[in-house]
């Protein structure tokens, strides 16, 4: 049990001291959103992000007993973005995402995740990836907008980033036009609709991920409207019939021992609703992943 109150911990990552980039596990905050299509506001999201986590340290993590104090973590603070300049920011993100070995990022938007996905590639090839969304991005462009939200895997997979035949969608529930779910499974990849999730149940969609992902080094990228708005209402293009934050969990929980190499969570806009509720649940998915999925 921590000495200090929750409210009165440093406003880092779960309180983290550390700032060492050659941590065993890093975490970064990246506020960017303009590549949002609807409402702007996931800037704000990693430090929203980083406050709410301050509730998660008054004991250890309750499925695996990680103490976050004892593990090799360090918060490295805010990438540098260029303020309105699209590509130039991605180029900046992927330099600076490039050193790190085992990255935690906070969004921003998902266009952030395209950045990230080159980085790692460079040095692990291509990616297996855990997708949680209730988007597929995989457009060619979103409303004439090429580098945004609404397609970083599309360009992930036109890049070789990933393997699409070992990339898997949870939680896609939008409005979609055939041609691009076409595009999509054509490609090999994945998708579990929030319906397919609901019916089936987290064991077996933790199931299906593991047989798609395979032993191979793997990505999750998390967008925070993965889950539906009643339990996620401050994002920035929500969509109903979601997950339940439970389901999201329970399904996480189930994925200890697969090879991940990094994640993001994204998507979390403060300035909407219950913003707490939401970056709340940002901050609990992430620490998951931490306490449960991250090699140690």
């Amino acid at each position: 049990m921590a000495q200090t109150p929750t409210f009165g911990i440093r406003p880092s990552f779960l309180g983290i001291e550390q700032t060492n980039s050659d941590a065993a596990i890093c975490i970064a905050g990246i506020p960017f959103d303009l590549g949002t299509s609807n409402r702007p506001g996931a800037r704000f999201g990693p430090a929203a992000i980083r406050q709410a986590s301050r509730m998660l340290v008054d004991g250890d993590h309750p499925a695996s007993w990680a103490e976050t104090e004892r593990l090799d973590l360090a918060d490295v603070g805010d990438f540098r973005i260029s303020h309105g300049d699209i590509p130039g920011t991605l180029a900046k993100i992927a330099e600076q995402a490039a050193p790190f070995e085992h990255l935690v990022s906070l969004g921003g938007d998902h266009t952030i995740t395209l950045p990230l996905l080159r980085a790692l590639s460079r040095r692990r090839g291509r990616l297996g990836l855990v997708h949680f969304d209730g988007h597929v991005d995989t457009w060619p462009e979103s409303f004439g907008l090429v580098w945004g939200h609404g397609s970083p895997f599309y360009h992930a997979i036109e890049e070789g980033l990933v393997d699409p035949r070992h990339m898997i969608q949870i939680g896609i529930r939008s409005p979609l036009h055939r041609d691009i779910y076409d595009w999509t499974v054509g490609k090999g990849v994945t998708i579990v609709s929030a319906e397919d999730v609901h019916e089936t149940g987290p064991q077996a969609v933790a199931e299906r991920i593991r047989t798609v992902v395979g032993d191979g080094p793997s990505y999750l990228s998390f967008d925070i409207d993965a889950l539906d708005p009643a339990f996620a209402p401050g994002t920035g293009t929500p969509e109903v019939g979601g997950l339940a934050t439970w389901q999201a969990r329970a399904i996480l929980r189930r994925l200890a021992g697969l090879s991940f190499v990094g994640m993001d969570v994204v998507e979390v806009s403060p300035p909407y609703d219950v913003a707490e509720i939401t970056a709340l649940a940002a901050a609990t998915i992430a620490w998951d992943y931490i306490g449960v999925l991250a090699p140690r």
